[in-house]
């Protein structure tokens, strides 16, 4: 345990990384360990309001994935206060609409895939040939497991995400030549407000009390619980370490094994 904990500072220490939707839930939490480690840190999110107590070390900047131009202002930004970028998570991501896909506003669709694969595109290709150039790099995408099994009324989120797991294993063989890896973390339920809102809705929507949804939740994982966010910053850590030196194309499920997803909302 102590190796790999010195490991881990050794590599992530003066580490230059670049993280999407950053402002609260998981990417906070991510953004929030490389730097507890020495990593210096650029991020953004649509709601700068959210900025207000992170560290002043850190970059900050408003910018929706979605929209190219706004992209390309923090990329620029985040590499030039930086000095390059070792590590790119693409963490930004939303629920999209919920329904059978005939009664989905079209908007609504394009907004979900637009910052889910959008998103990945406008920032990828801005940090690739800086880290073609400097012979290495390292790339996560954040999935979820609804981008390894379908998931009813919920298809612009699963299609998002399935696109996202699609986009990692081809951009690990693009650039494997370069010693770039690119690496998807697939969440399943997270601990925290988000689940628990999620929860009380459906308890209320179907006349269940909270325990009932809840314990309903956790038994579609085999270690019947939820991930913790911390849990994904870990992985995160360990693919951008040298540990995970030789991890390159995989989807890396952080949810207890998810033996099935129903009709959760």
């Amino acid at each position: 345990m102590f190796y790999i904990s010195v490991l881990f500072y050794r590599i992530i220490n003066k580490m230059k990384l670049i993280i999407t939707g950053a402002g609260a839930g998981i990417g906070r939490i991510i953004a929030e360990a490389f730097a507890t480690q020495g990593a210096a840190v650029a991020l953004c999110d649509t709601n700068e309001n959210l900025f207000a107590d992170l560290p002043t070390a850190f970059y900050k900047q408003r910018a929706d994935v979605a929209d190219e131009n706004e992209m390309k202002s923090f990329m620029t930004n985040a590499l030039s206060f930086l000095g390059g970028v070792d590590v790119l998570i693409n963490n930004a991501g939303v629920g999209g609409p919920q329904g059978p896909m005939e009664t989905l506003p079209a908007d609504e669709w394009r907004k979900c895939l637009a910052v889910g694969a959008h998103g990945l595109f406008y920032a990828s290709r801005a940090v690739i040939p800086v880290m073609k150039s400097q012979g290495e790099g390292c790339i996560i995408n954040m999935a979820s497991n609804a981008g390894l099994y379908p998931l009813p009324d919920r298809s612009p989120y699963t299609a998002a995400k399935w696109a996202i797991v699609g986009l990692t294993k081809t951009l690990a063989m693009e650039l494997g030549d370069y010693n770039i890896r690119v690496n998807a973390i697939c969440p399943g339920s997270v601990e925290g407000e988000r689940i628990e809102r999620v929860i009380k809705n459906d308890a209320a929507e179907r006349k269940l009390s909270v325990d009932e949804v809840r314990r309903e939740y956790q038994k579609q994982s085999s270690l019947r619980c939820f991930a913790r966010a911390e849990d994904i910053a870990a992985m995160a850590l360990f693919l951008s370490s040298a540990a995970g030196a030789r991890i390159s194309g995989q989807t890396i499920g952080i949810d207890g094994h998810t033996e099935t997803l129903g009709r959760i909302t």
